[in-house]
């Protein structure tokens, strides 16, 4: 049993599905990937990684620029990394679980669960009839995004995730022509105060028929406030990469996730995943390649467990801790400490600029690196503790 049809789900709803498992899929949405607020980039290689056509992919973004607190720009190299929607993403991923044989079950809005013996019962509520139905699970894997309502399950409870949501605002900026060429090439991420002098991550990502513009902070922000704030950071977009151009908005909103991986990710019969589970890194707001691969988790976890699936949660609950956790600590650890002191910013920007082979070992997973990367880590780490405790 699934909850949730975005990356996290749709993901473990195919592989549990091509594994053979019996799955159904709860969306609260009436068309899967509707409605998700995400500036949708991707890194490199993903679309190998899950199996997917490379048709979703808007632009190939080689260039990450990062703007510091006055706005100086600094350029890193990658990749490249990718560009699509939430809507295209998803509705793939969740076409290919049905195609697997899962069910997708729209308009199914997720009441709770509790467990009978060996057995998760799971309550929903039919949008389309109103009525109030039951399913029975040997698991159930919990996939519904930063408003999952998790904390009302002691097993799950964790008293920072309120401080660690976050609340977004972004336009899609359709061009009556297109922008500056630099634009296709470029994912931007800005760090700045904003107006009542809290930190606001901006960005700005490119689309086959729009620009994503957007911004996300902690907290909440009275909306005609936060409307100035994107505005503001927009018009800042435009002067550089579309002067002149006419254009049309559509506006979109949602909470979203920048604080530490939740530590209680799985009980008996009970899986969380991808920004549910606090997947998310809180330097940048990346979390669909974690959401995805916990997915992926969860399905081996019930493949692997099928003499006895008690077993799963148990499985999944290590692997997600150990593939993930500890780099995800250490860069919610490391936001943390940049907003002490904002000048920060520049002084990581500057060095991951100046220094190729920083900027790429830090992409890498854990597993990914060797002995001399891990080295070579730990060497940048002491520089930049050095000249930021001088900023």
């Amino acid at each position: 049993m699934v909850v949730g049809a975005g990356p996290a789900g749709s993901t473990a709803a195919r592989e549990a599905a091509r594994a053979g498992a019996g799955t159904v899929v709860l969306e609260k949405d009436a068309v899967v990937g509707a409605r998700r607020v995400c500036a949708a980039g991707l890194r490199p290689g993903f679309c190998e990684t899950f199996d997917l056509p490379r048709s979703l992919i808007h632009c190939d973004t080689p260039r990450l620029a990062l703007f510091d607190i006055r706005g100086v720009e600094r350029e890193v190299f990658f990749g490249p990394g990718h560009t699509t929607t939430r809507e295209e993403l998803d509705g793939e991923i969740a076409r290919q679980a049905a195609a697997s044989g899962a069910q997708i079950r729209t308009g199914s809005l997720y009441r709770g669960f509790v467990r009978e013996g060996d057995r998760t019962i799971v309550e929903y509520a039919d949008a389309a009839s109103g009525e109030r139905r039951k399913i029975s699970a040997r698991n159930l894997f919990l996939a519904q995004g930063a408003t999952a309502k998790l904390e009302i399950d002691s097993e799950f409870a964790f008293t920072g995730w309120q401080n660690g949501l976050m609340t977004t605002l972004q336009y899609r900026v359709y061009l009556e022509r297109p922008a500056s060429a630099i634009a296709y090439e470029t994912l931007e991420l800005h760090y700045y105060p904003g107006r009542d002098g809290r930190q606001i991550i901006g960005w700005m990502f490119p689309k086959r028929d729009h620009l994503a513009v957007g911004l996300g902070f902690t907290g909440k922000m009275p909306g005609a406030l936060l409307r100035e704030e994107l505005e503001s950071f927009t018009q800042r977009v435009r002067a550089r990469l579309y002067p002149g151009i006419g254009f049309t908005l559509k506006q979109e909103g949602h909470l979203l996730y920048g604080g530490a991986p939740r530590p209680q990710v799985a009980c008996e019969g009970v899986m969380v995943g991808g920004t549910a589970a606090g997947l998310v890194d809180a330097t940048n707001g990346e979390g669909i390649f974690e959401a995805a691969m916990s997915g992926r988790l969860a399905a081996e976890a019930i493949a692997s467990s099928r003499a006895r699936p008690s077993n799963a949660a148990a499985r999944y609950g290590r692997a997600l801790r150990d593939r993930f956790h500890g780099r995800l600590r250490n860069r919610e650890r490391l936001m943390r400490f940049l907003e002490k002191r904002p000048a920060r910013y520049g002084v990581l920007f500057d060095q991951l600029a100046k220094s190729p082979r920083f900027a790429d070992i830090l992409q890498r997973e854990d597993h990914e690196r060797d002995t001399g990367d891990r080295a070579y880590l730990y060497a940048q780490a002491l520089s930049f503790a050095f000249r930021a405790a001088l900023a």
